[in-house]
């Protein structure tokens, strides 16, 4: 069983005004969205994320606005969120803010997870988590045009995107849309991210504050510790968190860790408890796929020590053999 992606309700609770604005009360929508109205009134609560997006995608109807995460995201105020919104304010950096948020935001909503690179551009990359993203295109939107506010309001300045790309189709986008973003918007991309131009990587931040930032994430890690994965799920976690970083090289203790949005010392304790290691795991599922791709299906033995993630096919065949006893070579021949 996995643990249902939860978040603080704060999008939810802005649709519920924006209803009452309208002359409609909220109890109705939040009853077809499988929520009510004490966890609206209570700011502790937090929520199914599955169940605010069928109530984002209600109140859109209802309401006759196509756009609803984009006015909502116009609307809302970041430092509803709390201490994450002071961690990142009180950064140095853009870049080092976008970093905290990427660590933290597990602790505002379990269903988005943030990534931010800089290569060529300064990129925030939006990534869906156990939830089918085909059904979402309010509270997606929402977080993309909020990061952008919460970039200009962050350095002070009036960052122009050189581009947004989001996941879901439209077939028109509104002026104000394109006016607010300063950008092209493609719709129907391969991702969800925001590209920036790579100097806004430095900017300052106007509120920055070296001493209030280590404080403060410092009391970040400790409410990131208490919602860290339960111990009965961690395995199949850490297994889905290697999956897509197999091919790449990238299945390091220390990079799941970071896509579980948790410590690695977390992660090792968490392991602990289960009398599991990391390595242990990774070489077991390496070994698992190595022999469903070697029995079931025509990829070459170059192509699975790629998707494995091994640069070399002599150093697959050689950890192959240490695993089973035969090469995978052998193996193949005798299930030909």
């Amino acid at each position: 069983m996995h643990s249902v992606p939860s978040a603080t309700g704060a999008i939810s609770r802005l649709v519920c005004a924006r209803l009452r604005a309208a002359g409609l009360e909220p109890e109705p929508f939040l009853s077809a969205a499988g929520l009510n109205t004490k966890q609206m009134d209570d700011f502790h609560c937090r929520i199914d994320v599955r169940a605010q997006i069928k109530l984002l995608n209600i109140a859109a109807d209802a309401l006759n606005d196509d756009f609803l995460g984009f006015h909502l995201a116009r609307e809302f105020e970041p430092r509803q969120v709390g201490l994450i919104h002071y961690v990142i304010a009180s950064s140095g950096t853009l870049a080092e803010a976008m970093s905290k948020a990427e660590r933290y935001c597990s602790l505002v909503n379990e269903g988005i997870a943030v990534r931010f690179e800089v290569d060529q551009s300064a990129v925030i990359t939006l990534n869906s988590v156990e939830f089918d993203r085909k059904l979402d295109r309010h509270q997606m939107e929402f977080w993309a045009f909020v990061m952008v506010r919460v970039c200009r309001l962050l350095t002070g300045t009036r960052i122009a995107p050189r581009q947004v790309r989001l996941m879901h189709l439209r077939d028109v986008v509104p002026d104000e849309v394109r006016s607010f973003l300063g950008c092209d918007i493609e719709f129907g991309a391969n991702g969800d991210e925001i590209i920036l131009p790579k100097a806004t990587a430095v900017l300052p931040l106007v509120n920055a504050d070296t001493h209030l930032n280590t404080l403060l994430t410092a009391y970040a890690e400790d409410a990131l510790a208490h919602r860290a994965p339960h111990a009965a799920d961690i395995r199949s976690k850490v297994e889905r968190a290697i999956a897509p970083l197999l091919p790449h090289g990238k299945a390091t203790v220390s990079e799941v860790a970071r896509e579980l949005g948790i410590s690695q010392r977390t992660l090792g304790r968490l392991l602990s408890t289960e009398r599991l290691t990391f390595s242990a795991i990774l070489r077991q599922f390496r070994l698992d796929l190595a022999k469903a791709y070697i029995t079931h299906g025509d990829l070459s033995i170059s192509q699975i020590a790629w998707l494995l993630g091994y640069g070399e096919v002599s150093t697959f065949t050689n950890a192959f053999k240490r695993w089973t006893g035969t090469t995978p070579r052998e193996m193949r021949a005798v299930g030909s």
